[in-house]
């Protein structure tokens, strides 16, 4: 556990979220999309962009357990390739939202590529939705990658629904939040303007979500994919309908700023009884 809240980035991080609709079923299109809009993220100067929550082959639970080997990712999956190429041809890492499976069973993960297009060991929604359960097994840690300077905590949908998760990520030195999500038109918008911006605040975090718009697995996503900066203020907001990229830049001297003013995080540290967590950090660079 990290608690020297003093252990500040020292340099600036542009990163970006992308937000769009997947095809369902149709991974081929979803790797190409995504590979279109890292390339947009990396034009506007991102070195890291999220996707949303199981973007690769949508949301679609039915479709996904009528087909793990083709609708889930493996380790090493040669089919993701070309979201390596344009990671290493543009400089730039990935947090991309997929199925994977693996010896234990099925996951909803976040899979990682660094700058360089090597894989990074994927992160598991550690928090399952309704339904979830019956098909996903919860991962088991927490996942913290580093980046220039920045320590940045991941967390699929449904696990920023819980302070606990994005709290455990801070005492563990996190400097951001990012999050990839489903959250619909209807209760999902209502929590994301609530979840996000108490996370940020109650933490002293950069959040980030990614969110789907259109329909996927059933469900009628809302968009608005944002960027919260370290006080709960959003700093950048997609629409709710259309495709997009939004880019923030991460600035070490707000940061350190608002930790110092803001001061529910280093306390809580301070009374010694903060959880240690079961976290891995990964380089990205």
């Amino acid at each position: 556990m990290d608690n020297n809240t003093a252990s500040l980035p020292q340099v600036s991080l542009q990163i970006a979220a992308a937000q769009a609709q997947p095809v369902c079923g149709d991974v081929t299109a979803n790797i190409a999309k995504t590979v279109e809009l890292t390339g947009l993220a990396a034009d506007r100067g991102a070195r890291l962009v999220v996707f949303p929550e199981k973007f690769l082959s949508g949301y679609e639970p039915g479709l996904i357990a009528g087909d793990p080997g083709r609708y889930a990712f493996e380790v090493s999956d040669a089919r993701l390739d070309p979201i390596r190429e344009v990671c290493r041809e543009r400089g730039i890492a990935a947090i991309v939202g997929a199925a994977t499976r693996g010896v234990d069973g099925l996951h909803i993960s976040s899979l990682v590529f660094d700058r360089r297009g090597e894989d990074v060991k994927p992160y598991h929604k550690q928090y399952l939705y309704s339904g979830e359960t019956e098909m996903y097994r919860p991962g088991t840690r927490g996942c913290i990658l580093e980046l220039d300077g920045w320590r940045l905590a991941l967390g699929v949908c449904y696990d920023s629904g819980f302070p606990e998760h994005a709290r455990l990520a801070a005492v563990n030195g996190a400097h951001a939040y990012l999050v990839s999500g489903l959250f619909s038109v209807k209760s999902g918008y209502h929590q994301s303007r609530i979840w996000f911006p108490a996370r940020a605040f109650d933490n002293t975090l950069y959040v980030l979500l990614s969110n789907h718009i259109g329909t996927t697995g059933g469900w009628d996503t809302c968009g608005a994919s944002a960027i919260w900066g370290p006080y709960g203020d959003a700093i950048a907001q997609a629409s709710r309908d259309r495709e997009e990229v939004i880019t923030a830049l991460l600035d070490p001297a707000s940061l350190a700023n608002v930790r110092e003013r803001e001061t529910a995080l280093a306390d809580f540290i301070a009374r010694g009884d903060a959880p240690a967590g079961n976290y891995e950090v990964l380089r990205l660079d």
